[in-house]
This record gives structure tokens, sequence and C-alpha cells, in this order.
């Protein structure tokens, strides 16, 4: 067999274009030019040239984050074409970005997770109802988006307000959760049928950030990433059958992350990435060269799950 011709999708138009972009050059720079025929579109511009080059593309490569890429909408794009793809599927990635839908899973296969309401915007006037459900401090977040767009952390009830006009300018669905005080733990998972969790990585912000937001998610040296995490046998355990179970109930395939809380011997499951960030320092690469793959051998092996 030849080179595959691969389709390596960044850029889009949500609020992660910047990070897509940095990750997708990344990812180009690291496959191997003996292997791979790398063609790159960004789908802002290029979605009628992915149409037209079909034919001649034997696989694609999803390095798109938030709406319009990390939602089903470019897995069902691909679909409709006939191009095999990385990671999940149109219905996993769409119950994966939605962290309603996503959370009701959890609870419904047996996974821990804070409590949590919807919040509707008459509630930016009368927010009152809010904190009388739920515990402060809350977390207030957009539903669908990524990378901690539009989140805030309210500790009074009157910060509440203006947290939630701030993620109702994000989404149009805004929901708020109890805030877990703990150690934040980040689980891999690669595979189709036969599931391999990776080595946990626990995230560590600089102590001038409420929370891992954007800045301290992207900005260098504002976080420390400790990889594997150092927890006991029983935790790490834990949090991989923790992250085994998200990965099936969302429907998952190929890879993802899945970021959780542990507190004590408490856990409480936060979110799964189906498209998690893809340079070699990013979460997900690190946790797989500390398990053997490099990030070459990464690509490779999502490469040829996508074309299973």
């Amino acid at each position: 067999m030849g080179r595959i011709r691969l389709a390596l999708i960044a850029g889009g138009i949500s609020g992660e274009r910047e990070v897509s972009l940095k990750g997708a050059a990344e990812v180009e720079k690291a496959l191997d030019p003996s292997k791979y025929e790398v063609v790159r579109y960004d789908p802002a511009t290029d979605l009628a040239k992915i149409a037209a080059d079909a034919d001649g593309l034997d696989a694609a490569f999803i390095l798109l984050h938030g709406i319009h890429g990390e939602d089903g909408t470019m897995q069902g794009f691909l679909e409709l074409l006939n191009i095999p793809y990385q990671g999940a599927g149109v219905l996993g990635s769409a119950l994966a970005m939605d962290k309603n839908l996503a959370k009701t899973l959890y609870k419904l296969h047996g996974l821990p997770v804070a409590a949590w309401e919807m919040a509707d915007r008459k509630h930016i006037e009368d927010p009152a109802p809010l904190p009388a459900k739920l515990s402060l401090p809350l977390v207030i977040k957009p539903v669908r988006q990524g990378s901690s767009l539009g989140m805030s952390i309210v500790r009074q009830p009157e910060q509440l307000p203006a947290a939630l006009e701030t993620a109702f300018q994000h989404d149009s669905e805004v929901m708020v959760e109890e805030f877990i005080q703990g150690r934040e733990i980040t689980v891999g998972v690669i595979g189709n049928d036969e599931l391999m969790p990776l080595p946990l990585i626990e995230i560590i912000p600089d102590a001038r950030y409420d929370f891992f937001d954007y800045e301290a998610k992207y900005k260098p040296g504002a976080t420390r990433e400790v990889c594997p995490a150092e927890v006991d046998d029983r935790i790490r355990e834990k949090a991989q059958k923790y992250g085994l179970i998200a990965h099936q109930a969302l429907q998952l395939k190929g890879y993802s992350r899945t970021d959780m809380i542990v507190r004590g011997d408490e856990f409480f499951i936060l979110e799964t990435n189906t498209i998690p960030g893809m340079t070699e320092t990013s979460l997900l690469p690190q946790a797989a060269a500390e398990a053997g793959l490099d990030f070459g051998a990464l690509l490779d092996r999502l490469i040829e799950l996508a074309m299973e």
C-alpha cells in the first residue's frame, strides 16, 4: 500500500480556533511523510473543497475543538462523504459535547457526579432559586463549550447574575453545578473494541487560578502536570475504571480523555473530551508516551483505529 492521503482538518469557527490550528501544526510535523500525504483543510473556508476531494482521501484527522467540530457536525459531514476519521462518531460526539446529557448518562451508568441544575435566562434577573437547590460555591458553565470558555466559579450569591450572563453569551443552555474542591485527574482511553486506559495525569493550576480555565490550560508555565499522577493503586485503578465506563456510556470510539475530581476517597466525573488537545505536550499524548506510545506512534494508532 502507498502513502495514506490524510485530510488534516483544523481551524473552524469556534472560540477554540487558534488552539486547533496550533495543534494541527504539531500533528503535521509529527506525521511520518513516508506514510502520509497530508492535505490541510479549514472548515471555515474549505467545506466545498473537502467534498470535491473526497474520492481521493483515504482518511481524515479531525483536530477541531468546540462547536461545529467536536459536536458531531464534522463527523456527520465526513460520513456523508464516506471518509473514515479518528475518534467518536456523530452520536458519541454530540453526547459528550452536551455536558447535561453526558452527566445524565454518567449517572445512569453508576458514575459519581456533582449535583447540578439547568439554568434559565430568567435566572439572570432572579438567581435565588439556584443556590436554594445547590450549595455554594457553584460552577457556571455553557453546556456545549470547551476549554472552559464562558465558565465561572461563584462563591457569593451576588456573583450569580454576571456569571450566568457570561455563560449565556457562549451558549443557549447553561448548567450550574456544585463546585468540588479536590485533585483534578484526567484519564485517557485508546481503542475501538478493545480499550486501553492510559496512565493518570494530575492537573495542578498555579495558585493564582481559581480553576483550570482557558489561560491556565494554554499559557506556558501556568499549570503543572504530573504524569503519572502520584496516587495509590486503589485510586489509579478506580479512576481508570471510571474513564472506561465514561467512554462506553457515551458510545465513544478511538480515544477519549475524561476529567474528574478526587476528594479523599470520593470521585466526581466532570466531562469527557472526544478530541483532546494534540500537541506533544498535551495531556493525552503525555499519558500515551508514559504508556510507551510516542507522539508519532500515537497518531499512527489513532489513524489505524479510524481505518478499522
